[in-house]
């Protein structure tokens, strides 16, 4: 898309592709095609294209009129560049191209980049028949919202493990490292095929021999460095590494082998973009398994129907879908993450089902009083929470529900691509949340050693609130907030955008000196012409924007070198030269300012990476108290009872008493019949399921499954699990 004048345009091959992509028109323009959108749709029409899954870049003019009439190019065509590729992975991240337009959704778009290495012939040599024949490493970069997933490990000739990778991020571009297997480059390509719009692109790993990609990655972090330094020259070589990088280094070098190159590649694929700066933060590093969560499988996801319908490959009617209560969209896309990856570790699970229960309680459910004892099940003192938290989380989330999504907010901060107005409104409903949650006086309240007396109870609860309210993130949201003008950011208005203060942005108030500067020339010179005419209540005016103009009666005769500008039947307007000159360099002053503005918004945006980890905390833990008041919701509304768990000195069991399908429930409402499940390793240990077809032999396996997902997600349901010696004793249940 190159832009001439009021207009986008495309050529030759591009030009029948957008014609066929955005309905518009496509002609023949001397020999080769041509067709064009207007500026203001930019947004749209990218978006629209990137959705067909295509990479778009936007050529702009880089240079003004004022600008080129005083430069070395005065004569020549304006100057113009690549300024922006989009993808579909890069769009929500990219600058215009923020906001809720067309086309735009809560839905998490991965890159993920896949390498692979051949351990079959390994595996031969060493006489061992693992059943393995490829070592896969991944990395999956969310660009918009700063997170990275990587993993290595062993697959089969079905490339069952990569298929439960793909399925569960569901990535919109594929990165493939060349050289693939076939089997894997054909699970790759047939997850992206035609109706999918996933995009795919090739690369080659050939530069990445003998500790290349080790070292393409440490280049990334060396040249951060420099970066940071270059931009705080007071802030020591220590200072910098140890800051933002140390850990992230740290975690690199523990990375697999494969994960590495994997990243290496994905760094080099987002240098074109300008994203590269997103992979220099360690925190949001993450497995995509690990001892902790449960991976589900391909098969899993799709037979339980955990993501999408079996039916037309939707949303609705899949467990995710009967279980999102989420106010926010970023708390949405944590939940999915939840589902797909349940925990199992006993004391995580217990931490969510406390904060669950209390959050119930708070909401006044009397069946949320069952079974709120201790962790364990023992007797407790605890006093039942006030109601008035349930109802400020409940507004805290609504609120925040209404206003952007925070989490690609503050990522496009970072990214330096949100506008002045996207950064007042991520930044004023952080400051809102912690300020709201703040009234708990959980911080005042550590000090106290009474239980009762605390507002909220639950330890994840507390540190939940703790990370949202701090002092530290209210303060930063406030200081970053004093630095912006709000009513000059709501009408777009560049120049008076910063508000300098302590001598800040000295450009900035040098340029906005020499505007004011042309300006009381420009004024002054009505004087001389009231001079030079003999009218003492001569004044500029104002005519369809051309301001500065001199208006005289017909009659009036005037130098030659003053040029008429239009007329009426009685009256000629005209610009003196002089005005002609002053004009000519307010305009370049006012470009000038500008291009200083410009340069300070930059510099303010650079200066939140400082930040950006302190706020991306503040957001993970919103979007987590917004999946435990999901699941509160979801208990309360649907009856469930909080499950009980087995040590691991116990034997394995699974107790299920008038358990429900947590999908059909929902669907057949109170036709559906509950059913009750027992089974223990000492004892009856497995059940043959018989009957007639349609009989609900399927749905009552899917069921206990469905169950046992649900309570290590935490969801204080009807339930729970077998795996990893977990039992699960549910004494009553609806």
């Amino acid at each position: 898309m190159v832009e001439v004048g009021y207009k986008y345009r495309f050529f030759g091959e591009d030009a029948e592709i957008a014609a066929r992509v955005l309905g518009i028109y496509a002609h023949r323009d001397h020999n080769f095609m041509t067709a064009s959108v207007p500026t203001f749709r930019l947004n749209v029409h990218v978006r629209r294209l990137v959705s067909a899954g295509y990479k778009v870049g936007v050529v702009k003019q880089t240079e003004t009129a004022a600008i080129k009439a005083h430069g070395a190019n005065r004569m020549g065509p304006f100057c113009r560049g690549l300024s922006a590729l989009y993808t579909k992975a890069t769009l929500e991240a990219a600058e215009d191209m923020g906001g809720e337009e067309e086309g735009c959704r809560g839905e998490s778009n991965y890159l993920v980049c896949v390498v692979e290495k051949s351990v079959l012939e390994k595996n031969l040599e060493c006489g061992l028949e693992s059943g393995f024949d490829v070592r896969i490493g991944m990395v999956a970069v969310e660009i918009s919202t700063g997170e990275v997933v990587y993993a290595e490990f062993n697959d089969n000739f079905m490339r069952s493990g990569l298929e439960a990778v793909v399925l569960s991020l569901s990535p919109a571009e594929l990165l493939l490292g060349e050289p693939l297997s076939k089997q894997t480059e054909k699970l790759l390509l047939a997850y992206a095929g035609p109706a999918s719009n996933v995009r795919v692109e090739h690369a080659s790993l050939e530069c990445f021999k003998d500790g290349g990609a080790l070292a393409e990655v440490m280049s990334l972090y060396e040249n951060m460095s420099e970066y940071n330094l270059a931009d705080n020259p007071k802030q020591s070589t220590e200072v910098a590494e140890q800051g933002n990088h140390r850990f992230a280094i740290e975690g690199i070098l523990s990375m697999p082998d494969l994960a590495v190159q994997a990243l290496a590649l994905t760094i080099r694929h987002l240098k074109q973009f300008g994203f590269e700066r997103i992979l220099c933060l360690g925190a949001s590093f993450k497995p995509f398994s690990s001892n902790m969560e449960m991976t589900l499988s391909a098969n899993t996801l799709q037979q339980l129907e955990v993501l999408k319908n079996s039916s037309d490959g939707s949303e609705s009617g899949s467990l995710l879908q009967s279980m999102n209560r989420t106010l926010t969209i970023f708390g949405s896309r944590l939940l999915r993450q939840w589902v797909i990856h349940p925990l199992c570790d006993r004391n995580m699970i217990s931490a969510r089902l406390d904060a669950v229960s209390e959050i119930v309680e708070s909401m006044g459910s009397s069946r949320a009083l069952q079974n709120i004892g201790g962790l364990d099940g023992e007797d407790s003192d605890i006093t039942i929470v006030q109601p008035e938290f349930s109802y400020l989380l409940s507004s805290v989330l609504t609120n925040l529900g209404r206003s952007p999504d925070i989490q690609r907010g503050i990522t496009r901060i970072f990214h330096q691509t949100a506008t002045p107005s996207e950064f007042i409104a991520v930044i004023q409903a952080i400051l809102y949340a912690g300020k709201q949650l703040q009234q708990l006086h959980i911080e005042d309240e550590d000090n106290s050693n009474n239980l009762k007396a605390k507002t909220v109870r639950s330890e994840l609860l507390r540190k939940l609130i703790l990370t949202v309210s701090s002092s530290s993130v209210i303060g930063n949201a406030a200081k970053l907030l004093s630095t912006i003008n709000k009513e000059a950011a709501d009408e777009k208005d560049l120049q008076n955008l910063i508000v300098i203060s302590n001598g800040q942005f000295p450009e900035v108030a040098r340029a906005r000196k020499e505007v004011q500067l042309s300006k009381e020339k420009l004024d002054c010179l009505i004087d001389l012409y009231r001079k030079k005419l003999g009218m003492r209540k001569l004044e500029f005016v104002s005519v369809s924007g051309t301001t500065h103009l001199i208006e005289l009666p017909l009659d009036l005769k005037v130098p030659l070198s003053w040029v008429k500008v239009n007329s009426t039947k009685k009256m000629i307007r005209y610009h003196p030269p002089e005005v002609l000159t002053a004009l000519d360099q307010l305009s370049l002053a006012n470009e000038k300012l500008n291009i200083a503005c410009q340069a300070a918004w930059d510099s303010f945006l650079k200066g939140f990476s400082k930040y950006y980890a302190e706020f991306q905390a503040a957001v993970q833990a919103l979007a987590t108290l917004d999946c435990l008041h999901s699941l509160a919701t979801l208990c309360r509304n649907k009856n469930y009872v909080r499950p009980d768990f087995c040590y691991d000195d116990e034997p394995v069991q699974i107790h299920i008493c008038a358990g429900r399908h947590p999908v059909l429930d929902t669907t057949l409402q109170d036709n559906f019949v509950p059913n009750d499940t027992n089974l223990h390793a000492d004892r009856e240990y497995c059940q043959i399921v018989t009957g007639p077809n349609m009989g609900g032999k399927s749905c009552y396996i899917r069921q206990v499954a469905l169950i046992a997902i649900m309570a290590q997600v935490k969801s204080k349901l009807q339930l729970l699990c077998i795996a990893y010696n977990l039992g699960v004793k549910i004494e009553k249940g609806h």
